[in-house]
């Protein structure tokens, strides 16, 4: 494959993958355990899943490492399995898909407050972002991804040490919560401010993930776009969930993602994926939304 970055400088536009912890719930992951313990138990189911988002048309496969960072590990007893978690993840992913797609390490926030809010110092949130990003990177992703940051000090913590520990792209997205004033995310981060310190922390993507369906999310493109010239990259949730009984039921469907993939085209995002609700189905939609815009 070319190189990552090189292809999005050249115009073309990626799709990445899906929701993965909704996947696994479907198979057989139980309640309150944490994504990440199949990646010692199940590696195999891990592969199925990546499987079919590659199938569905995605050019870029998550590893389920979401929560794969020592702090947030040790919660559920993990804290010293940190290595073979994110190795076994990349492996799974990389088995499915080889050199088809791209491997992109997820690394999520480590549910820690930074100082003067908690006790992590940012030393400490330094360092333990580090040893993940390490372990994902020696284990061979092709991009780092920090994702669904709400405080820019501890995104700005990860996209520093990815580039201090890993030689491959860094994409790093911010989720945002709609107010009567604007966007913000849940520590006051408005999207201007979160473009500027993505920016200055050595992103090479940025944009949003998660906390919102399509439309809010073509709204929050468009303010990307007036700040930043860097690629962005948007992954919807497939809309805000209802609860149907005991269960969470998203209500957005494929054909209703994809219709928008014409306005997240017209302002330029560069890599379209799926969250929290989102399937192979709606991937496989976008695929070909895009290819057919694209023609």
């Amino acid at each position: 494959m070319e190189p990552f970055l090189k292809r999005l400088a050249n115009g073309e536009v990626l799709i990445a993958d899906g929701a993965i912890g909704t996947m696994l719930m479907e198979r057989g992951l139980e309640p309150g355990r944490p994504p990440e313990s199949f990646n010692l138990t199940h590696p195999d189911v891990l592969e199925g899943v990546a499987r079919e988002y590659l199938e569905s048309g995605a050019d870029i496969i998550q590893t389920n490492t979401f929560g794969g960072s020592r702090l947030k590990l040790q919660a559920c007893g993990l804290g010293d399995r940190v290595l073979e978690i994110n190795r076994n993840a990349v492996l799974a992913v990389r088995r499915a898909v080889g050199d088809s797609a791209y491997v992109y390490g997820s690394c999520g926030p480590t549910g820690q407050f930074l100082e003067p809010y908690g006790q992590v110092s940012v030393d400490e949130m330094y360092a333990v972002f580090k040893e993940q990003i390490s372990a994902l990177f020696g284990a061979g992703v092709d991009v780092i991804c920090v994702e669904t940051m709400s405080d820019l000090n501890e995104a700005t913590c990860a996209i520093k040490a990815a580039k201090n520990s890993a030689q491959v792209p860094v994409m790093a997205t911010m989720t945002f919560d709609h107010t009567p004033k604007g966007f913000y995310t849940i520590m006051g981060v408005t999207i201007k401010e979160a473009v500027k310190g993505l920016e200055e922390a050595g992103a090479d993507v940025i944009g949003s993930n998660c906390g919102n369906g399509i439309d809010r999310m073509v709204a929050i493109a468009r303010e990307f776009r007036q700040y930043t010239e860097l690629p962005v990259a948007i992954q919807a949730n497939a809309g805000i969930p209802e609860l149907v009984g005991d269960r969470a039921v998203y209500p957005e469907t494929p054909d209703f993602m994809a219709e928008r993939a014409g306005e997240l085209l017209s302002l330029g995002v560069s890599v379209i994926g799926g969250c929290c609700g989102t399937t192979p189905a709606h991937i496989r939609a976008l695929r070909t939304a895009v290819d057919s815009l694209r023609r």
